[in-house]
């Protein structure tokens, strides 16, 4: 297979193929024509002189010696011929066979003319230097980075760095097209940035947009290369860093860092703010479910009341005096059940009685210290008439002495 150069150099190459091969004015050749004659000689060139000496040349470099300048016997033998033949061959197929890779495209150039596109596979070609076949690697990534300091929508300063993949898509518009693809691309990439970075913020470019912008910059360099006919595809735009310029990067970075600590600070009221809200309204719910509970208990408790005492007005209409000594002695046990007693008979005969007043007393202190101590032996409350509930019930009386 020929020797693989850089395509576009090939395509320069090119263009000096015919001048090279029929040559007039090579350096040292003392003014000589391409069959040995010197062009100051006047009529035309002796034919036969010319096929003498190729004879000769061609005889001396297969080992025949010529007999002499006027020998007649200077026909090279048919071996030699074939000889010739057989070489011809070999190096027209191998100037015209090319074999293209599965990543490979071939542009064939006839004359320099764009003639097709050879596909992956075996192909024959006219030999050079009627036509060329320059290949060409669709697959490979080519990248490259772009370094300056470029100016913001808000008139600031940032220092970027970004990295550029990209591919070739098409091999004829790539090799044809443009005149120096790399360059191209390059200069493309930088204009593109540009633009994109003078359309955005200086805090959007360097904190949240790098993405943003890089995508952005991508897409609209893809835009520009498809106008200039390129072939390329851009595959990737990354940004590796965007900074502020060393002369303010202390202050940009006390901006930062104050910055940081506002969302820090926003961060943490936001965490504090859900945490009481989440304990205020398990607070209100408990709130709100213990008010339910004594409502539904507070009028459970009045209707049975009511209903009590609509039971005790039945028995009261049916036998008054024995609901009346009932309730008397109801009262009574509920005032006495919780206090020390002392029974005097009352026809004592005049007897004086003695009261140990002060065992009395100190029996009380006891047994109130005592249920202090034992918590367990508290007694409950409700079962206790309170001054309410005595009151309701002598009510309850004075409404059944009415009723009567």
């Amino acid at each position: 297979m020929p020797n693989e150069s850089s395509p576009i150099d090939e395509i320069h190459q090119y263009t000096n193929t015919r001048d090279e091969f029929m040559g007039w004015n090579e350096p040292n050749d003392n003014n000589r024509d391409p069959w040995g004659g010197r062009r100051n000689e006047q009529g035309p060139p002796d034919l036969d002189e010319i096929v003498r000496k190729m004879q000769d040349k061609l005889s001396g470099l297969f080992g025949r010696r010529p007999r002499g300048p006027q020998s007649t016997q200077n026909e090279p033998s048919a071996s030699v011929w074939v000889l010739v033949g057989v070489l011809a061959v070999l190096v027209l197929g191998y100037e015209m066979f090319w074999r293209i890779d599965s990543a490979e495209r071939g542009v064939v150039l006839r004359f320099g003319k764009y003639v097709t596109t050879l596909q992956p596979g075996p192909h024959f070609r006219l030999p050079r230097p009627i036509e060329k076949v320059i290949k060409v690697n669709i697959e490979q990534i080519r990248g490259f980075t772009v370094s300056a300091r470029m100016l913001t929508k808000d008139e600031n300063i940032s220092d970027l760095e970004l990295a550029v993949q990209y591919r070739i898509k098409d091999v004829s518009s790539y090799l044809l097209k443009i005149a120096d693809p790399d360059e191209t691309v390059t200069r493309t990439a930088e204009s593109a940035i540009r633009e994109t970075i003078g359309r955005n913020g200086f805090d959007f470019v360097i904190n949240e947009g790098r993405a943003q912008v890089a995508a952005d910059a991508g897409k609209l360099m893809q835009e520009m290369l498809d106008v200039y006919q390129s072939g390329i595809e851009v595959t990737s735009v990354n940004m590796l860093s965007a900074t502020a310029p060393e002369e303010v990067k202390s202050a940009f970075d006390d901006a930062i860092k104050s910055r940081e600590d506002k969302q820090r600070k926003i961060n943490e009221a936001e965490a504090y703010r859900n945490e009481n809200v989440e304990r205020a309204q398990g607070e209100a719910a408990r709130i709100r479910l213990e008010s339910e509970a004594y409502q539904k208990q507070v009028v459970s408790r009045a209707e049975g009341e009511a209903s009590r005492f609509e039971q005790l007005l039945t028995a009261f209409e049916q036998a008054p005096e024995v609901t009346r000594q009932r309730l008397y002695l109801e009262t009574v046990e509920q005032v006495l059940a919780g206090s020390n007693k002392v029974l005097i008979e009352g026809n004592g005969g005049g007897n004086l009685t003695y009261l140990p007043l002060d065992k009395l007393l100190e029996r009380v202190q006891d047994s109130d210290d005592s249920t202090l101590v034992q918590d367990p032996s508290v007694p409950d409350l409700d079962k206790y008439p309170t001054p309410g509930s005595l009151e309701d019930r002598q009510r309850e009386v004075s409404r059944l002495r009415e009723a009567r």
